[in-house]
């Protein structure tokens, strides 16, 4: 079946997300700096400044945001990762034309092309300590692909360190390095923020080290496609506080100290925009990728749209669907993938989504959330209108085949 044609101007959301954020060179080659601004923030959610500490030695002045920093500061580390890249040449360069110009065509066989050393593309990122013994958690893309990687604490020691899991769903990845009674931060939580609270990020942008940032939280649930990555199962928090390339894999903190979040995606055409993986979910995937190297996503293999009028109609129109749809609202099945947990179950193209588990859904953003917090082989109730009747569907979400999008 084709997919959506050019004059559907919807997005189309995808139960099979994969894809990786690439290293840290590439990812932030063209991104803008982050501007640093005042904000003005909810009076209930923001702490008052004390005034500035004095240079008396007496800390009884320091303001809540140095208090944190304090706090969790030696526990924030830089993450120095390098990866070769192949300076081979491709087939279609090895030809004696180019040869001639470009290398050795004497005949000997001594082509210098050829024989390019190998290049090594280097990143710098953050992270933070979850472990006394050495776990540290921080961004995919700043270790995906390393083939070194090299932690340095805030008191200026270095590790060697070991990647133990990467997952590109969530931009999250574990390292490991030998040591023992190590500063660990204090995990807080994300699920009852509220904009308008403070927001404070550690890292090392810019190569700058040990550099902090101060705003507000500006949103919550900011889906991935809002902030550009959708290929993220991720529900962001953005924040004012400005996240620079180095601060990836920090941690952005509550007034109190407590880590909500790790500071991830920059929009390259924004300003004051920074972005955070929410703790809970970051400390779910973190768990599973230190027991088992890996995290398992649950999928089901359908493509669905959000309804309204203007979708409706263009459905309808168009000669690339085999089905009609007289609803306004609601969520749209486009396509089954076939040989999926959905396809096995029954689903259909032109289904409309109700209801999955116990909970009424409107958007496809809903669907998703609740098959990611389902269980992997285990019985998923799925209410589709089908012909203007509904249908109970029993679905079991398999783990999302590594070869999707391949």
């Amino acid at each position: 079946m084709k997919l959506l044609s050019n004059k559907l101007s919807v997005y189309l959301s995808i139960l099979a997300l994969g894809g990786g954020m690439g290293f840290y060179g590439s990812r932030y080659l063209k991104q803008q700096p982050t501007i640093i601004k005042q904000s003005q923030a909810y009076p209930k959610a923001i702490p008052a400044l004390s005034n500035p500490p004095s240079n008396s030695g007496d800390n009884s002045n320091v303001n809540f945001i140095a208090a944190a920093v304090e706090k969790v500061g030696p526990a924030v580390v830089r993450i120095d990762a390098s990866r070769k890249i192949s300076s081979t040449l491709p087939d279609n360069l090895k030809h004696p034309l180019f040869r001639r110009f470009f290398g050795d065509d004497s005949g000997s066989g001594n082509n210098s092309l050829e024989s390019l050393p190998d290049k090594v593309e280097r990143g710098t990122g953050s992270g933070f300590i979850i472990g006394s013994d050495g776990r540290l958690i921080t961004n995919a893309h700043v270790v995906d692909g390393a083939e070194q990687v090299q932690v340095t604490l805030n008191d200026g020691q270095t590790y060697e360190g070991k990647v133990l899991g990467t997952d590109s769903f969530t931009d999250v990845a574990v390292v490991k390095i030998e040591a023992k009674d190590l500063p660990t931060v204090s995990l807080g939580d994300a699920e009852n923020l509220t904009p308008g609270e403070w927001a404070i990020a550690i890292g090392n942008p810019l190569g700058l080290d040990n550099t902090v940032t101060v705003g507000i939280i500006s949103a919550l649930g900011r889906s991935s496609s809002q902030v550009g990555v959708p290929d993220k199962r991720v529900r962001f928090i953005q924040t004012d506080a400005a996240i620079n390339p180095g601060n990836s894999g920090g941690p952005l903190l509550n007034s109190e100290g407590e880590v909500i979040g790790i500071n991830t995606a920059i929009r390259a055409d924004a300003q004051g925009l920074g972005f955070a993986i929410p703790i809970e979910t970051a400390q779910h995937i973190a768990n599973q990728l230190f027991a088992k190297g890996q995290a398992d996503h649950p999928y089901l293999g359908i493509k669905m749209v959000n309804l309204n009028e203007k979708t409706k109609a263009e459905i309808n129109s168009s000669d690339d669907f085999e089905f009609k749809i007289s609803q306004n609202e609601g969520v749209l099945v486009v396509e089954v993938v076939p040989r999926s947990p959905a396809a096995k179950s029954g689903f259909q193209p032109g289904d409309i989504i109700h209801k999955v588990g116990d909970r009424p859904v409107k958007n496809s953003l809903q669907v998703q959330e609740q098959v990611d917090i389902s269980k992997i082989g285990s019985e998923l109730r799925v209410e589709v209108f089908r012909n203007g009747k509904l249908n109970n569907l029993k679905v079991k979400p398999s783990a999302f085949p590594k070869d999707e999008f391949e």
